[in-house]
């Protein structure tokens, strides 16, 4: 679909349905005045996307389109200058130069708060095992059972894991952060970083909600899970591959963990035999983080995107822009 803005030409690459979710009447107003649409398969680069480049000085994209744009782009879009994602998975959809050569930005920030909700909804219930008491339905007055002032570690300190921090401050949780990419200056006001080794042994919960780097593959396996305390609690929402999901299911089958696991879309629904499905020391959800992106956080999204197309046209600095460096630091999508 090409819009035009003012004196400039903004391509939004995405099918009908998809774009309707994302911009309503009043966000699609925004942009003054609508051409004729183009149409291509959400996995293909067919020439009618191609001519449409050719005249595109902005381009919105969404979850829907070529999983992967190369330096060809730069070839077909001689006018493009900026590139406006309606999502937070850009590290793998644009090759590395485009950073360089255009403005890129996400939209990520409409979906970290509800994926940091999941997050300590989770927690919560874990700490006040909720499970156990529902399903025997009387006290058993072992351990600790609450979150008041406990530890908690997390891998990671990007937009989920501080909006995760946000979320935990009345509490008064004690939050150490593993982030081999952050400064200590750099570092929430709420938690302390610290080594992985520390943030393992000292935790009683383990929050995974952030970013696969290079360094962060693998990370949680066989030789480390184990050096999580007695009884700790494992909540992973990412969608990286921080820890292999098949790693804690022998501790968690034992009683030695609890575990808390989002199950990726591409794996919905569970097999009804999957091993951890009927234990009382597992929870697992599909992935639902982000509210299942609902009308409300789809739009957010839009106008994030919007806001930051305007900015760059108007000369005002973008608020989302994803530098050469940053994807080093982000979720593999």
């Amino acid at each position: 679909m090409t819009l035009k803005a003012g004196k400039q030409i903004v391509l939004v690459a995405s099918n009908k349905r998809l774009f309707e979710s994302l911009f309503d009447l009043g966000l699609a107003n925004r942009v003054s005045e609508s051409t004729p649409r183009e149409r291509t398969p959400a996995r293909t680069f067919r020439p009618a996307l191609r001519r449409a480049l050719g005249n595109a000085e902005a381009l919105i994209t969404a979850w829907d389109r070529p999983p992967h744009f190369s330096q060809d782009l730069l070839t077909w879009a001689t006018s493009l200058r900026i590139i406006a994602h309606c999502g937070g998975g850009v590290k793998t959809r644009f090759t590395r130069p485009l950073f360089g050569r255009l403005v890129i930005t996400d939209a990520a920030e409409p979906m970290a708060r509800h994926v940091a909700e999941l997050a300590v909804t989770i927690l919560l219930y874990l700490a006040r095992h909720i499970d156990r008491y529902r399903k025997r339905l009387y006290r058993s007055g072992d351990g600790e059972e609450n979150i008041l002032g406990r530890e908690a570690g997390m891998i990671g300190i990007g937009r989920i894991e501080r909006a995760v921090a946000d979320l935990l401050a009345p509490f008064g949780v004690r939050l150490l952060v593993h982030d081999p990419c952050v400064e200590s200056n750099e570092a929430h006001p709420f938690v302390r970083l610290a080594s992985l080794e520390e943030v393992l042994t000292a935790s009683h919960f383990l929050i995974l909600a952030g970013g696969l780097t290079p360094e962060a593959g693998g990370m949680l396996g066989p030789k480390r899970l184990p050096m999580l305390p007695q009884g700790d609690a494992i909540i992973h929402v990412a969608r990286g591959g921080i820890i292999n999901l098949k790693a804690p299911t022998p501790l968690v089958l034992r009683g030695r963990l609890r575990c808390a696991l989002v199950v990726r879309a591409s794996h919905e629904p569970l097999a009804l035999r999957y091993t951890l499905r009927p234990d009382e020391g597992a929870i697992l959800t599909p992935h639902i983080g982000s509210g299942s992106i609902s009308g409300r956080v789809r739009r957010a999204i839009a106008s994030a995107v919007l806001s930051d197309i305007e900015r760059f046209f108007s000369g005002q600095l973008v608020k989302n822009r994803v530098t050469q460096d940053i994807p080093d630091r982000m979720t593999q999508r």
